[in-house]
């Protein structure tokens, strides 16, 4: 039984037959139960009545117990405190002193009433408000740093956006939350400031007043860096989708972000040395390009009880060869991890991004329509926790030097291009029953980022598979294996990796394969008029689909061959229905 909000009226109420000693309440009038609230608190200073008032606020709301006696009144102050708008100054102060007491911080408020100090033992933020409640100005305030104007912090008040605004106070908070006193939280800021400076000059090697965005993202050493900017940290968008791009392209005037990470610093149990100055000695005095840095020595660097992270939105599922690759770029472990088989991961955070409510993450078969193409039915073979095939979810990636960033970023683009890959795949939509106009493929995975593509040949009934090898995220190969006996597809292997790199989509890429073997079949049908009758020219299949859901799932098992393709690339009939695709496709592979 979850415990009263006024746990001390329970007694005074049980001798006056208001409640039972079991919790029940018994018939008592509201005019009767007022007065016996009034001579209780007649006698008591309006401070203490205060105290309970905020003792009750700052504690968080439980979700009510059944058959609970306070369940309908904890859920009224629930549904209350979600739709109460503030509109006057009061009400915003209010909310204001709540959410910092909720944040574990501490609330002044100026004689006058119209300013709000937030503060900390090492930060502070000042808020002033007009009478009516509108915010006028938000500053932050660093240990022994002037205050700065922080308008990200005044739009979000402004909108009434109080949980990211809290979400800013509580990365705030996080960032000094590093065992010791004053001086060494400082000294923890200063190491984020000295990371800071470093990730930014990098960022500025390769760019020009004509780069854009997207290539800056897909290409930059550090990907497209936003500076720390008030409350809001520094971030890195590193790897974004064609079809992002498109999306962005369609829609005038928006902006789609890609994946990204934060950058920011953590406490640890054990002493790291972080550097207390920039490193970077020559941005371009190194091999390749590459920076130049300092060594960390006594001098530069101070041993602190934190690590620099990059922290993710939303966890990563990443390949277990991936993980032990960048653990020994940092030399640091990745503590928390749970391995699963990685597709199971890539499937699981797919649904989980793309379908409002929770759908079952057992399923493997999955139904993903397309225009001018009979749907395809894409059986996800998940594999299993061996170590070439297992994975785990990643939610910050720790560092204690800047120039293993980089190398970092760039095996996060390759793992977040290998899970774009596998997630076109995967949709909410099932099968329910068998339809066999459905095209039948299987993704069986393999050893690092290659992975094959099992389906049944377009004109003959054996099956072909199509092996694609995910080098980086900017190169792709591919394979396509047919029986020694089946006529071409008309589909060399240039063409399919193009047609990946352009989309990033399995499904869009075989209705390519599947186009260009039904013109195949148009072809050899004109002809040869003498062949027996052979069906209408169609993409559906009219296999049994019981018989073919056995050949895909042992598709494995057979044996394969490479098969003659041409190679001719500027055949007018290798190319992808999508335009808007193969334009943008072109112009990333020019710049």
């Amino acid at each position: 039984m979850s415990v009263p909000p006024f746990p001390q009226l329970i007694p005074d109420l049980e001798n006056r037959g208001g409640v039972s000693c079991h919790g029940v309440v018994t018939a008592i009038s509201t005019n009767a139960l007022m007065e016996q609230l009034r001579l209780k608190y007649q006698q008591r200073p309006w401070t203490e009545t205060l105290k309970l008032v905020y003792f009750c606020m700052d504690n968080p709301l439980r979700r009510p117990v059944s058959n609970a006696p306070d369940g309908p009144l904890l859920s009224c102050m629930e549904k209350i405190e979600k739709t109460l708008n503030a509109k006057s100054m009061f009400s915003v102060m209010d909310t204001l002193e709540l959410l910092s007491r909720q944040k574990g911080l501490t609330v002044h408020v100026s004689p006058s009433g119209t300013a709000c100090y937030i503060t900390s033992m090492m930060f502070y933020v000042e808020i002033q408000l007009e009478k009516d409640g509108d915010v006028m100005d938000v500053k932050l305030a660093h240990f022994e740093e002037a205050p700065v104007v922080c308008d990200d912090l005044v739009q979000l008040l402004r909108m009434k956006n109080y949980d990211a605004f809290g979400k800013i106070l509580e990365d705030l908070s996080n960032m000094y939350r590093i065992p010791g006193n004053s001086k060494m939280k400082a000294k923890g800021y200063l190491a984020l400031q000295a990371l800071e400076k470093d990730l930014y000059s990098m960022s500025l090697l390769d760019r020009t007043q004509d780069l854009n965005r997207v290539t800056e993202v897909l290409n930059g050493k550090v990907g497209h860096l936003v500076p720390r900017t008030g409350g809001t940290p520094m971030n890195i968008e590193f790897y974004i989708s064609p079809y992002q791009v498109l999306e962005a392209e369609l829609n005038h005037g928006s902006q789609v972000c890609g994946t990204k990470t934060v950058v920011t610093i953590e406490s640890t149990d054990a002493l790291h040395k972080l550097p207390l100055s920039p490193l970077i000695v020559d941005p371009r005095a190194g091999d390749d390009s590459n920076p130049a840095f300092l060594q960390l020595t006594d001098e530069l660097s101070m041993d602190l009880p934190a690590l620099f992270v990059l922290k993710f939105h939303k966890p990563v599922p990443m390949s277990l060869s991936s993980i032990e690759e960048i653990q020994r770029l940092t030399g640091i472990q990745i503590s928390g991890l749970k391995l699963a088989p990685l597709y199971e991961l890539i499937v699981r955070s797919t649904l989980k991004e793309k379908c409002s409510e929770d759908l079952s993450t057992n399923k493997s078969c999955f139904l993903v329509s397309l225009p001018d193409c009979p749907k395809h039915c894409y059986f996800i073979n998940k594999g299993s926790e061996k170590s070439d095939l297992a994975g785990a979810l990643v939610s910050k990636i720790p560092f204690n030097h800047p120039k293993c960033v980089p190398d970092v970023i760039e095996i996060l683009r390759h793992q977040v291009a290998y899970n774009t890959l596998i997630s076109s795949c995967v949709s909410e939509k099932h099968i329910h029953e068998d339809d066999s106009e459905l095209l039948y493929f299987e993704v069986v995975p393999h050893k690092n980022s290659s992975f094959s593509v099992f389906f049944l040949h377009p004109v003959k009934e054996n099956l072909a598979c199509v092996v694609i090898d995910v080098i980086t995220s900017r190169e792709v190969q591919c394979h396509l294996h047919l029986n020694p006996q089946d006529p071409t597809l008309n589909s060399s292997d240039d063409f399919i990796a193009r047609a990946v790199k352009r989309c990033m989509s399995v499904p869009v890429v075989m209705r390519a394969v599947f186009r260009n073997a039904a013109k195949v079949k148009a072809d050899s049908e004109t002809q040869d008029m003498d062949m027996e009758q052979q069906p209408e020219p169609q993409l559906e299949q009219t296999t049994d689909s019981n018989s073919l859901k056995e050949s895909l799932s042992g598709a494995g098992q057979q044996d394969w061959v490479v098969t003659d393709k041409p190679n001719n690339t500027d055949s007018t009939k290798e190319n992808l229905s999508t335009a808007k695709l193969e334009a943008l496709g072109d112009n990333r592979e020019k710049k």
